[in-house]
């Protein structure tokens, strides 16, 4: 019985300490990037990975044309939800956030000037074009966290 015991309290240290483990490594793995979920932007007209302000605001022209039902050149609120389920990027966006001089509608200029939260994330050189290579280095962390650290070298070795 002692021995039966002995085994079980074994099998059982050893179960939860390979949980603790693999939540550890779960923990220090980087995250992806929130805007990145629902991978690339739709609105790269060109298909060449390349996200510019141009196709942003042509993209965004494009949607509040279709979401303007009425055709009276502004956005009401239920109009607006149109909006929200065009693209999962606008998901969450609020009308608030849009009518800039709150007074209950979103006027074109104010849809289609409002910049894109994507292009001010991942910009790094600031010209308004969103390169391979900008979102690589904006979502890669600096440093490995897993990496093996190397010891500093001293001037004669």
């Amino acid at each position: 019985m002692s021995y039966r015991k002995s085994v079980l309290g074994i099998g059982m240290t050893l179960g939860l300490l390979l949980t603790a483990s693999s939540l550890a490594v779960a923990q220090t793995a980087p995250r992806p990037d929130a805007m990145l979920n629902n991978g690339p932007p739709i609105w790269d007209a060109n298909h060449d990975g390349i996200y510019t302000c141009e196709e942003w605001k042509s993209f965004m022209d494009r949607l509040f044309k279709s979401a303007d039902r009425n055709h009276d050149g502004s956005l009401s609120p239920s109009e607006f939800e149109t909006v929200k389920k065009a693209d999962p990027t606008l998901a969450e966006a609020d009308f608030g956030y849009f009518d800039e001089n709150q007074d209950g509608k979103i006027t074109r200029n104010e849809f289609v000037e409002k910049p894109s939260a994507f292009i001010l994330r991942f910009d790094r050189n600031g010209d308004c074009r969103v390169t391979p290579d900008e979102i690589k280095a904006t979502v890669k962390p600096a440093t490995d966290p897993r990496a093996p650290t190397e010891r500093p070298r001293d001037r004669f070795h």
